[in-house]
């Protein structure tokens, strides 16, 4: 089945199919049609799926319902009652034709299969009109939306038309080859000749084929000019769902423009242009570029010409706003940041700057910066957002901190100060780079916390999948840095507001989804401190040990005592004269020895401790003491003493919340 559109936009193709593929295979196992595998199509222009071993029809089936017991199937006549014969109505049967099993009449029929022909021709409707995108379009004068105008549609079971429809473009078994190359219908004969067909009508219809010849025309290329090339996996697979018949060439520019700073370059090249940069055998820029056309050779030098002079016209903009920055003075940068919002309920960046501030002097007595760290902190938090009033990050925004880490060198400012500006901005992604400086770290912690602090006091809180200020990435990226640097504080000691307590709680939890159980996570998010490092540490310790044949007797244990100190009201200090147990005595002095070294064990050595000494302990305690006497001093004080004991083990999770069954 092929959906021949008009041009997606690349970073919808490979979502859509992988969609296609997805909704298909669900759609033939809901109607038990087995089949062997699913393989996908797509280019700019169509999505496809070709259905490899599909069966003929969907699987027959017995079927056996439960009907009236034999009590009341019959009056005392021996007449069918009505409740047999509505039962029997019900399922297409009359009574006689019921089989009495036990006590109980069934219905037994056998239900034969679907052809799968049939099956098909509801596709339209349960699968392409049931898709989801990011994006969509409506045309002509209709209601239904999809990511582009549908302008064909291929439907073929073997060498037969699977009929369906959608709108007024119906299923048949024509497509279209190449727009430019071969632009004409083309005639399936056989479902299974689809592939080499659109090859033959210059589309590469299997994407990773497709890469794989851009791949190769790329490296031919670099081989030949003895380059050095990057391929970027996220601009391979644009490029990629760009085209659907991949020819490589070679632009070049002027060599004057390599003065301008690499990244700006790269940037004009890579992210404006979807070029390859490449580079010499000393890994240095050189003026020269690779791009992909979207069909073959023919009249490529008119191409190569066409690209050349768009990017010039960027990188002369580059050159220029590269020249006139410079020009600038940094305090006259800085000033004008008071004229720019941050958010018109927060105020400027230079308040939101201010506050920053104030956050790195704590900060950085818990990260143990040096006088001189601290000294370059202070001064990177006065001038951090000042390249945004520069003319090249205005003209190219993505550059904002690694220009101004460059206008920072220049204006003579340390390498701390300067990695610090461009170092604020990371992470940029879930999983990207963390700041390599621990100046430029406490600056991005300092920077992101002011932001959820702020966004939050004023109501601007992320809901469902909308979140315009990116604050669940400041937050990832605060407790990604927060662990890389390994720094052992309470973050509540910063943030008070307690939906966003809960917020960052949420985003460890997201951290730790792929490696932890949920259980284990929610076990250590219930403790009293929001210690980021201790949480996660926490976290995996117990995680890496729940396979241990101790672990289940060990949470039960700590659970139970949990258990009773949460249901009793007590206020009472434990009293060494009211003990008349060995247990007692021993559990006691345990506490105190082990009070004073709690704080400075690691995780693995606290929680070997309560698999391995409070257990047995725990066990031997409740062997030995009935905790909820008559005599009430007695009660809480021995209730007091099992506090003891939770108040150990609360600092590392809430144990009772761990599941043991």
């Amino acid at each position: 089945m092929e959906i021949g559109l008009e041009e997606m936009p690349a970073h919808l193709v490979t979502p859509a199919v992988e969609q296609l593929a997805e909704r298909v295979s669900n759609f033939l196992t809901e109607n038990q049609v087995n089949f062997k595998r699913i393989l996908k199509f797509s280019t700019p222009r169509r999505l496809a799926i070709l259905v490899e071993g599909i069966a003929d029809k969907s699987e027959s089936k017995d079927e056996e319902v439960k009907g009236p017991s034999a009590k009341i199937a019959k009056d005392v006549e021996g007449s069918w009652t009505k409740a047999i014969q509505g039962f029997s109505h019900g399922q297409g049967m009359i009574p006689e034709d019921l089989i009495l099993k036990g006590d109980y009449y069934f219905a037994e029929r056998h239900i034969e299969g679907i052809a799968t022909s049939e099956i098909l021709t509801r596709i339209g409707d349960e699968v392409i009109k049931k898709m989801t995108f990011s994006t969509y379009m409506k045309w002509g004068n209709n209601d239904f939306l999809f990511v582009r105008p549908i302008q064909w549609l291929v439907s073929l079971l073997d060498a037969a038309v699977v009929p369906f429809e959608i709108l007024d473009v119906r299923a048949s078994r024509v497509s279209h080859g190449h727009r430019f190359l071969a632009n004409h219908s083309i005639e399936l004969v056989d479902a299974k000749f689809y592939e080499k067909a659109l090859q033959d009508n210059f589309v590469i219809v299997y994407a990773p084929a497709r890469k794989l010849v851009v791949v190769q025309q790329i490296m031919n290329l670099v081989e030949k000019h003895n380059w050095t090339v990057e391929l970027h996996s996220d601009l391979l697979e644009e490029v990629n769902n760009l085209v659907e018949w991949p020819t490589a060439f070679v632009g070049s520019f002027d060599e004057k423009y390599l003065e301008v700073p690499a990244e700006v370059l790269v940037t004009s090249m890579r992210d404006n242009q979807r070029y390859f940069e490449v580079y010499d055998s000393d890994n240095h820029l050189v003026a020269n570029f690779i791009s992909i056309r979207n069909g073959n050779s023919e009249f490529i030098e008119n191409v190569i010409a066409g690209n050349e002079k768009v990017l010039v016209a960027r990188l002369e903009d580059a050159k220029f706003f590269w020249e006139e920055d410079k020009k600038l003075k940094l305090d006259d940068l800085v000033a004008k940041l008071s004229a720019i919002t941050f958010h018109a309920k927060i105020g400027s960046l230079s308040e939101h700057m201010a506050r920053t501030k104030l956050l790195t002097e704590k900060l950085g007595e818990i990260a143990n910066l040096t006088a001189a760290e601290k000294k370059d902190v202070a001064r990177a938090a006065d001038i951090y957002k000042f390249d945004l009033t520069t003319g090249m990050v205005n003209e190219f925004d993505e550059l904002q901190g690694v220009m101004g880490e460059k206008y920072a060198l220049l204006a003579g400012e340390t390498a701390n100060v300067a990695a610090a500006v461009r170092e604020h901005y990371l992470p940029t992604s879930s999983d990207g780079l963390l700041p390599a400086t621990k100046v430029g770290a406490v600056l991005a912690v300092a920077d992101k916390l002011d932001s959820l602090i702020s966004f939050f006091a004023v109501g601007l809180i992320p809901s469902g999948s909308n979140d315009p200020y990116a604050l669940r990435r400041a937050t990832a990226g605060v407790i990604r840095i927060i662990e890389s640097q390994g720094w052992d504080f309470d973050l509540t000691d910063f943030i008070k507001d307690t939906k966003l307590i809960g917020f960052v709680k949420g985003r460890i939890a997201k951290q730790l989804e792929n490696e932890v159980r949920t259980d284990i996570i929610d076990a250590v998010l219930a403790v009293e401190k929001l210690n980021v490092l201790q949480i996660m540490v926490n976290a995996r310790i117990i995680d890496k040990h729940k396979t241990y044949d101790l672990f289940k007797p060990a949470m039960e244990a700590v659970t139970r005592v949990i258990n009773i100190v949460k249901k009793e009201n007590f206020a009472a200090e434990i009293n060494t004269n009211l003990f008349d147990s060995a247990a007692e005595k021993q559990l006691y002095d345990f506490l105190e020895t082990t009070n004073d070294e709690w704080d400075n064990l690691s995780a693995e050595i606290r929680f070997r401790t309560i698999i391995h000494a409070f257990t047995p302990m725990i066990t031997a305690f409740f062997d030995e003491v009935m905790v909820m006497v008559e005599d009430a001093t007695v009660k809480n004080n021995r209730l007091a003493l099992l506090n003891g004991l939770t108040r150990l083990t609360s600092t590392m999770a809430d144990f009772s919340l761990i599941l043991t069954k």
